[in-house]
C-alpha cells in the first residue's frame, strides 16, 4: 500500500478484472478503508460491463465522464456503487433550477466569532471538493442554468485551476479529485417530451468530456434480475414468472413510446415500484395502476391495458372504464 498525495488515505492497486469481473487489464486506485463520505455497498447490485469500464476508467486515468440515458436507468447508482467498491468518498450534487453560481463556488457569510458578528467567505461544494480526495457527481446535467455550466468550464480539463476571484485565490484540483455528470438528453435537448426543462449545452464544454458513456435499458434477463433481488418476496419460480410479465408490460410500454402510441414509458425504477406495491396491495392490477396506470394519459390508458391483457391475460380496468374488478372501486 502507499499514501495517496496530499492527503494521509491508505491506497492500494484493484484490478478491474478481479475486483468487477470485466475483461480488462486496466487497475485501479482504491482506498484501503471507507471514509465518511464513501456510498454503503449494495451487494446486489448488477453492472453495465460498457458503462462500468467508462466509470472505473474515470476513477483509474481522472477523466471526465458523463453518462447519458433514459430515466430510472441507474446512471447516477452505477457511479456510486463503483465509488462504494473502491472505498472512494463520493458526492452527488443535482443541478436542478434552484442550484445557483454562489452555491457552487461560495458566498460571503455573517457568523459569529469571539461574541462578534464578522463576515467570512464560505466555500460552496465545488472548491470543497476540488480539494479533496472526492468524486463529484453532477446530476441532471443538461439542466443546468447556464450561468452555473460555465462555472464548469475550467474544471473539466484534467488539471484545471478553479479561481476564487472574491478571494483572489487560485485552488489546484486535489489528486484524488474525480468529475462525473448524469444527463437524460447528450446536450441537444429533448424532443421526446419526457425531459422538460432540460437545455441545450455549449459544445465547446461537451467537448471537454472525456468519455461520454450511453446506458439504456437492460435485457429482459437482467431486469428479471433485478426485481427479483430488490423485492426477494417474489424470488421463486411462480414469482419469477410474475416478474417475467411485468417486465413484458415494461417492454411494450417502451416499444409504444418509440412509435408514437404512448407519451410515458415504464422505467426500471418503475417496474421496482410496481413490484414492491405487489407486497402491499397482493393485486398486479391494483399495483401497476398505483405504479404506472395513474400517471398516463386517460386517453392513453386504454393501450396500456392492452398491454397489461395481453401480458396477463386479464382485463385491466382504467380510471375512466371504473373500478378494478372484485376491488369496490378503490
Amino acid at each position: 500500500m502507499k499514501r495517496l498525495v496530499d492527503t494521509d488515505l491508505e491506497t492500494k492497486r484493484l484490478s478491474v478484472r478481479d475486483g468487477f469481473g470485466l475483461d480488462s487489464d486496466l487497475e485501479v486506485m482504491a482506498f484501503a478503508e471507507p471514509g465518511e463520505h464513501v456510498p454503503e455497498v449494495d451487494p446486489n447490485y448488477r453492472f453495465d460491463p460498457d458503462t462500468t469500464l467508462a466509470i472505473l476508467a474515470g476513477f483509474s486515468c481522472n477523466r471526465r465522464v458523463l453518462i447519458q440515458g433514459m430515466h430510472g436507468t441507474g446512471k447516477s447508482t452505477h457511479i456510486e456503487q463503483v465509488a462504494a467498491r473502491l472505498n472512494w468518498p463520493c458526492i452527488r450534487v443535482n443541478l436542478d433550477g434552484h442550484i445557483s453560481r454562489l452555491d457552487l463556488v461560495g458566498r460571503d457569510a455573517i457568523v459569529l466569532r469571539d461574541g462578534s458578528q464578522v463576515t467570512e467567505f464560505k466555500e460552496g461544494i465545488l472548491p470543497w471538493a476540488l480539494q479533496r480526495p472526492m468524486a463529484l457527481v453532477l446530476d441532471e446535467y443538461d439542466a443546468g442554468r447556464p450561468e452555473v455550466m460555465f462555472v464548469l468550464q475550467r474544471i473539466l480539463e484534467r488539471d484545471g485551476h478553479f479561481t476564487l476571484l472574491d478571494q483572489n485565490r487560485v485552488i489546484a484540483p486535489h489528486s484524488g479529485f474525480r468529475l462525473f455528470a448524469t444527463a437524460n438528453s447528450v446536450g441537444l435537448g429533448d424532443s421526446s417530451g419526457l425531459y422538460y426543462g432540460v437545455q441545450r449545452l455549449n459544445h465547446a464544454q461537451l467537448d471537454r468530456w472525456n468519455i461520454v458513456a450511453a446506458l439504456n435499458y437492460l435485457s429482459p434477463e437482467a431486469e428479471i434480475e433485478i426485481v427479483a433481488v430488490q423485492v426477494p418476496e417474489l424470488n421463486h419460480p411462480e414469482g419469477r414468472r410474475l416478474i417475467a410479465a411485468m417486465v413484458e408490460v415494461a417492454a411494450l410500454t417502451r416499444a409504444g413510446f418509440q412509435s408514437g402510441d404512448l407519451s410515458t414509458l415504464m422505467s426500471p425504477r418503475t417496474l421496482i415500484s410496481w413490484a414492491e406495491n405487489l407486497r402491499i396491495f397482493q393485486s398486479p392490477a391494483r399495483a401497476f395502476r398505483y405504479a404506472f396506470l395513474n400517471k398516463c394519459d386517460a386517453s392513453e390508458q386504454a393501450v396500456v391495458a392492452e398491454y397489461f391483457q395481453r401480458c396477463f391475460d386479464t382485463e385491466l380496468e382504467t380510471a375512466a372504464a371504473g373500478p378494478l374488478p372484485g376491488h369496490g372501486g378503490a
